[in-house]
């Protein structure tokens, strides 16, 4: 099973070691978001590197989780659950949440 707080320490490991940011939290934010325009366009192109580049945005947010002292994994977990007890209606043909937890 994959240890993502683990993998978070790793890539912080990385990034400190590579002397890439760990310290400005909008730098991070606007990187983070590139990847995933990136991925988006590899998704566009039908590109064959579109596993890497989904790859590269999720070691983006947990490199960005780990810069801020937030457990991904904890998180996720919680949101999954949450997301379980939300009850959801079609209204005008979109999802609409009627009932949050």
């Amino acid at each position: 099973m994959l240890d993502l707080q683990k993998l978070q320490q790793e890539i912080l490991k990385n990034k400190k070691a590579k002397d890439f940011n760990t310290t400005d939290i909008n730098l991070e934010f606007g990187l983070t978001y590139g990847e995933l325009a990136e991925a988006f366009a590899a998704y566009r192109k039908k590109s064959p590197d579109l596993g890497e580049e989904l790859a590269d945005v999720v070691i983006y947010l947990l490199g960005l989780a780990a810069i801020l002292d937030i457990d991904l994994e904890k998180e996720i977990v919680k949101k999954v659950e949450k997301n379980k007890k939300r009850e959801y209606k079609k209204i005008n043909g979109v999802n609409t949440r009627t009932k949050d937890e």
